[in-house]
């Protein structure tokens, strides 16, 4: 990334032109910045200070405040967690502490360097004082934004699910043909979905099984990004799953091995779910004006992932307005978020936006805005068969048994005569009603009339 501001034009024109450079250029760029592509990627393994490629000045403030807060440790506890190898990068950044007199060895936890106890000292006190001044962020230490662009892009999968991939990834629920031949062309494209249709049909589940089977195995994400001395955490222990704890290189074993870089952590392909909750801020980079460092918006945590937009048209901010926020991303594949100083900075985009919607979508936006929605799919009310099909379902998995005749005493009293819509959910609400009330009345959890109508009375509002 150009350190210089430019152009939102000039950006996409060499973002264009990178997509466009040679394979050979390509292979270079793999050869100096990790290993394989896509799921294969690795970090590469950290030997000095210049493989970080951070400064000196940002690593031995980030060791001060880590000591400030913690009191002692050894060196091996200081390289775990910031992240970084203790052969080679913090071993060499302590000695540059103890030379400055910020820091002192006080005992040993055994044999080594590493296993030495440290302590700040007064001087080094004052130090991470005026370091916890301009940021109070202590923890792993962060990856170049630059480094964060080449993994992220190395990391790209092309989606590419066939019907029987589909049929795997959606086999624990009833979604008929029509809704799967739909589907299926819509996750290849890798853009942008629209899901609509009436509520309890499955539209968030659907979106969901498909993100946590079809996407892929895992993705490496970095704990935090570096931005010329900005820090932006990027990884959440709420939206992101670790799958492979990455162990650092700092316990010095000498083994030779190559070991990826502890500051990125490897995760399942993130499946990020927001609500009404969201608003046009929360896509921008947030600054934390108490601890003063960023949080990474909802769409950079979800890359190499999907981002699910769900009650879309709920939100407080106008759906015109989100939709405008997605232009560029969506049609480009690179984001563009803002700095507290007002600096512009590019980021890859490489997400699966699912927008899903109980609404009309004529209620939301017009004809214009929907055509830069690549596909757009309603999900549909259950046939009886399909209603069926998703009752004996729920049936089988809570152990009721089940009496097709009771199902079309339901099916007469409850929807055919309330003149009332079948919905996907209703199946799994109803028995689980049922099971609640035979075990209130000590009787057996059984497919009964009786359970039927306490269940539906206590189950439907009539509207």
């Amino acid at each position: 990334m150009s350190k210089s501001m430019k152009p939102y034009a000039a950006q996409i024109a060499q973002q264009q032109a990178a997509q466009r450079r040679p394979q050979r250029e390509q292979q270079t760029r793999q050869a100096q910045y990790g290993i394989g592509s896509g799921d294969q990627w690795e970090p590469p393994e950290i030997q000095s200070i210049r493989d970080t490629g951070l400064n000196m000045g940002l690593v031995s403030e980030l060791i001060l405040k880590t000591l400030y807060f913690s009191g002692f440790m050894t060196g091996y506890q200081i390289a775990e967690f910031i992240k970084l190898p203790f052969n080679g990068v913090v071993d060499q950044v302590l000695e540059f502490l103890k030379r400055e007199r910020w820091v002192e060895v006080k005992g040993a936890g055994g044999l080594g360097e590493g296993a030495y106890q440290y302590v700040i000292t007064g001087a080094g006190t004052t130090k991470a004082q005026e370091a916890l001044e301009r940021s109070q962020y202590a923890g792993a230490a962060p990856v170049p934004i630059r480094h964060y662009m080449a993994g992220i892009l190395e990391q790209h999968k092309e989606v590419s699910v066939t019907k029987a991939v589909l049929e795997r990834a959606l086999s624990h629920l009833i979604v008929s043909q029509e809704i799967m031949e739909k589907v299926g062309p819509a996750v290849n494209s890798g853009r942008s979905i629209f899901l609509y249709g009436p509520p309890g049909n499955g539209k968030t589940t659907i979106s969901e099984a498909v993100g946590r089977v079809v996407l892929g195995s895992g993705i490496y994400i970095p704990y935090a990004v570096d931005i010329d001395g900005q820090v932006v955490r990027v990884f959440d222990s709420v939206n992101h799953e670790v799958i492979e704890e990455t162990k650092a290189t700092s316990t010095g074993t000498g083994s030779g091995r190559s070991r990826p870089d502890p500051r990125w952590v490897k995760i399942k392909r993130p499946v990020i779910m927001v609500g009404g909750e969201l608003t046009l801020e929360s896509l921008d980079l947030v600054y934390d004006s108490v601890n003063k460092y960023y949080e990474a918006p909802f769409q950079m945590k979800s890359n190499g992932g999907m981002f699910l937009i769900d009650d879309f048209g709920r939100q407080q901010v106008r759906p015109r307005d989100l939709l405008n926020r997605w232009i560029v991303p969506l049609e480009k594949r690179i984001d563009f978020l803002t700095l507290a100083n007002g600096r512009k900075i590019e980021v890859p985009f490489d997400v699966l936006v699912v927008f899903s919607t109980n609404l009309e979508p004529s209620d939301l936006v017009d004809e214009a805005f929907l055509r830069r929605i690549r596909h757009k799919i309603e999900i549909i009310d259950p046939t009886f068969e399909e209603f069926r099909e998703i009752f004996m379902l729920f049936a089988d998995r809570t152990g009721l048994p089940y009496d097709d005749k009771v199902l079309a005493y339901l099916l007469q009293e409850w929807y055919i005569k309330q003149n009332r819509p079948l919905r996907a959910v209703h199946p799994r609400d109803i028995i689980s009603q049922m099971r609640d009330i035979s075990s209130y009345l000590d009787v057996p959890f059984e497919m009964t009339k009786e359970l039927i109508d306490r269940a539906c009375s206590a189950y439907f509002v009539d509207l």
